[in-house]
């Protein structure tokens, strides 16, 4: 198997310090050490606050991850580049948002990311990447990926 690539767009990196309220006290660090002590899958964990980057990441995933988790925070609501990128992408996509975006201001309810996902978690806290990668894994061995 080749992994799974989880993404985290802007403002991530503050993920802990940034609106705790919101976001919750967990940081980047400790949300990708819950994915990786779940041992489902060769994990590439990533963040950028660069839209272009993100949209690299995803064509690098093509041919070389089973699957993607993406927390395209607020590329969610205005990057058709990103959507672009994940339709070249032929591994099940799921989206992840920490907060439940449709509870928040209504700019946030829709997500061009959405679109392409085959699922979207919100509102699920940090939570919401291990039931990803749970889903995704257990997609994968369903189709005999795993």
């Amino acid at each position: 198997m080749a992994g799974i690539t989880i993404l985290n767009g802007p403002n991530l990196n503050l993920l802990g310090q940034r609106q705790p309220e919101i976001y919750g006290q967990e940081t980047l660090a400790d949300v990708e050490a819950s994915c990786r002590a779940l041992d489902l899958a060769a994990i590439t964990f990533r963040q950028s606050n660069h839209e272009g980057q993100l949209v690299d990441w995803i064509q690098e995933a093509r041919g070389a991850a089973d699957g993607v988790v993406i927390n395209p925070g607020a590329y969610s609501h205005t990057s058709v580049a990103i959507l672009d990128a994940l339709n070249a992408y032929d591994g099940p996509v799921v989206e992840v948002h920490i907060s439940n975006i449709h509870r928040r201001e209504p700019f946030r309810h829709h997500s061009y990311v959405s679109a392409r996902a085959d699922a979207v978690i919100a509102g699920l806290g940090t939570e919401g990447y291990r039931a990803a990668l749970r889903w995704i894994a257990g997609r994968l061995e369903a189709s005999g990926v795993r």
